[in-house]
């Protein structure tokens, strides 16, 4: 940071406001998804992702954009923390979990009914009331890749909660690759659930909305792009982050923000040491 001159890592560091978001048409196809559920238009979708392509961002930009907005939506978020698959690796998340978060959303002074049976008629009651005072309900999972598949084959059951014609529970599920072979329509045991889920997918960036995405990150500083890296090191982050998989040898794109950044300021440091203005194609093959 001393040498580019900087005095925060622009390229690394979460965004504090909304304005800081970089947007772009696939970004903004995923975040109109994600505010139609929480508007209740009877919505369950799935934004998947790789580690790092913004997933974590957008929730929290739906958060704010619902407060922003002030639109009448409670929001319910289990902790994800500790959960796994299995109860062999750690903790699942199971309906009874959801049900104890949407009560405490609704009415966290209120007593669970000790039943499971019980509890589901009063999560549903409490659901309706909430929604004839003009409320929407929105449950965001992240992590859901970790969701074991009986959790997510109850998830249609909340998804199902209604009143009249009107559904109660808009659904978002947040999670990495896996979470799309769980959503397979090749598997069987979920196939209710898959054909209610829209699958919403971040797709990394392109060598054109990688320097839009840069340049937006240097806008927030009034510097410019150049200032920090040429074409041959822009050219060499694009190859670095793209390898090949499988025995096709099928080209799979890293160009996520959170790989981005942490290769862009492996760069800045070598340069530092070498005491280069910019950042280079061969000081980013160097990392």
């Amino acid at each position: 940071k001393k040498q580019f001159k900087l005095f925060k890592n622009i390229f690394a560091e979460n965004i504090r406001k909304s304005t800081e978001m970089f947007r772009n048409s696939d970004i903004d196809y995923v975040r109109e998804s994600m505010f139609q559920a929480a508007k209740g238009n009877s919505s369950f979708i799935a934004v998947i992702g790789q580690s790092g392509a913004g997933k974590t961002t957008l929730r929290r930009e739906l958060n704010d954009r619902i407060e922003r907005e002030r639109i009448p939506t409670i929001v319910i978020e289990p902790y994800p923390q500790g959960m796994e698959d299995n109860d062999t690796k750690g903790k699942t998340l199971k309906a009874l979990h959801i049900a104890e978060s949407i009560l405490s959303a609704l009415a966290p002074s209120a007593n669970a009914k000790r039943s499971p049976e019980a509890r589901f008629r009063q999560i549903h009651t409490l659901l309706k009331e909430s929604s004839k005072a003009g409320n929407h309900h929105l449950l965001i999972i992240e992590e859901a890749h970790s969701l074991p598949i009986p959790t997510l084959k109850h998830l249609k059951r909340f998804f199902e909660l209604e009143d009249g014609y009107d559904k109660l529970l808009g659904i978002i599920l947040i999670g990495q690759n896996e979470l799309a072979l769980n959503l397979s329509e090749q598997n069987p045991a979920i196939r209710e659930v898959v054909q209610r889920c829209e699958i919403v997918t971040l797709e990394p960036f392109t060598q054109t909305s990688l320097v839009d995405y840069l340049k937006h990150r240097c806008k927030s500083v009034d510097r410019k792009l150049e200032d920090f890296i040429d074409e041959s090191g822009l050219d060499a982050i694009c190859t670095k982050l793209t390898r090949n998989v499988g025995r096709k040898n099928q080209h799979e794109s890293l160009l996520y923000p959170l790989a981005v950044g942490n290769l862009i300021t492996g760069a800045m440091n070598v340069a530092a040491e070498l005491g280069a203005p910019v950042i280079t194609g061969d000081l980013v093959m160097e990392v």
